[in-house]
Order: C-alpha cells, then structure tokens, then sequence
C-alpha cells in the first residue's frame, strides 16, 4: 500500500471519538510474562536487499507477505525479531494481522540489538520507556474508547512521521505495526495504529491510538530507533 493511497482516503490513523456504547474488553495479556523482554532490549531485523518473504513458520514453504526496503510511508522497514530459531527469526510486520508473527530467514537480514522497549500499560494509560528493563521515561497517555480499544499484543515502531497532518496528529507520528479491529461504523480512514499529538490524555477516548503531549513525542522521536518491540496489555 503506497502513501498515496494512504492519503487518499483521508485520515491514517485513528483520531478521537465520542464516548461510544460499551463492548466486551479484549483478552488479558499476563504483562509478568513480558518482564525478562524489556531487560533484552529489541532485536531488530533489516532487510539486506529487495523484497523479504515473510514465512508462515521456519523452512516453511507457504509465504504469508512480503516487505521492501521501505514502508508505505517510505521509512527504511526494520522489523521487531520476537524469536530467534536456527537460522531463522520470527518478526512482527504491518504486514500481518494482530498477534500474527512470519519467520523470515536470519541470512536475508541483517540483525542488530537496540536498548529500547516500549510498554504500554493501558490500565494505567501511561507508556513505559524501557532501556536496558530500566524505565527512563513515563508519557501518560490516551487509549482507545470503549467502543474502539487500543489493540493489545506485541507490535513495533514502523514508521516515525514529523509534521504529517499536524492539525490532526500534532507534530509527531509513531506508526505501530497494530491494526485496529473494531474501527467506528462509517469510518473512511485507515485501520493502522499509531502514537500521535491528541487530546484527552488520562481518558478512554481514541479510536485505538495512543494519544501524548508534544515534549513526550518529540523525545521519543529522538530516541526510539524504528523496529524498536511495543508491548501492550490491559
């Protein structure tokens, strides 16, 4: 999907909603389950040349997607690993659905370790900034309405995005790998997920992204590589 289209059809990402009757909560995610993750920092996969083929499991034959080198918002693509296998990794993509992982094979990427994991605590609406398992910086944050909640699972940074929209995003934009499920009916937007400029920070108010203040943005901005893993649970 080319940035033209994305554009096309109006807003990308989800924007706030009205209050909106209730629907049944998504699944809990144990966050205890995650805590050896945030001290790992990320392990983030670069395609080495050309489109990569992104794998329904390892030496699986059946291809699920495809990546380039950029993003459809013309990022370089770097791809969150979340298993390591013989000559394998496992990877989360825009490209694939919710909780859907493709395995791509470890000599067709390069791999490097970054410092960061982002975790976004839903419960509590606040994003943790993790480095090394340290946290070293709380953004309170935005979530999704009732109606429309911020997805949950493992995602990653795919795209960082300066003055796109601002009227409607603000100055920054952190494209996540989540799509949104339950969007609003009528919605003519797109379904991706993101970290943007918005109001309502401490509220259930999106239609499933994470809204933050400007100086929270722009210092993840500085300093989130893309790739970098995001954790959310309730």
């Amino acid at each position: 999907m080319r940035r033209s289209r994305l554009l096309a059809v109006g807003a990308v990402f989800a924007a706030t909603v009205p209050a909106a009757a209730a629907v049944a909560p998504a699944p809990a995610v144990d966050s205890s389950a995650n805590s050896g993750t945030y001290a790992q920092g990320t392990e983030i996969a670069a395609p080495r040349s050309g489109a990569l083929a992104l794998h329904a499991g390892p030496r699986a034959g059946r291809i699920i997607a495809r990546v380039g080198e950029r993003t459809a918002f013309g990022s370089p693509t770097r791809l969150a690993v979340v298993e390591d296998l013989a000559g394998w990794v496992g990877v989360v993509s825009d490209e694939l659905g919710n909780g859907v992982q493709g395995y791509v094979r470890a000599a067709e990427v390069r791999l490097a370790r970054k410092s960061y994991v982002l975790e976004a605590d839903l419960s509590r609406r606040v994003l943790l900034v993790h480095r090394w398992g340290l946290v070293v910086r709380r953004v309170p944050i935005a979530i999704g309405a009732a109606a429309s909640p911020t997805p949950i699972g493992r995602f990653s940074v795919t795209d960082e995005l300066s003055d796109f929209y601002p009227s409607v995003y603000g100055c920054c934009v952190l494209a996540l790998s989540a799509h949104q499920t339950r969007l609003p009916s009528g919605w003519t937007g797109g379904d991706r997920v993101a970290i943007h400029g918005g109001g309502g920070i401490g509220s259930a108010v999106s239609n499933g992204c994470l809204h933050a203040s400007e100086a929270d943005l722009r210092y993840l901005m500085a300093t989130v590589p893309l790739g970098t893993l995001v954790v959310i649970h309730p």
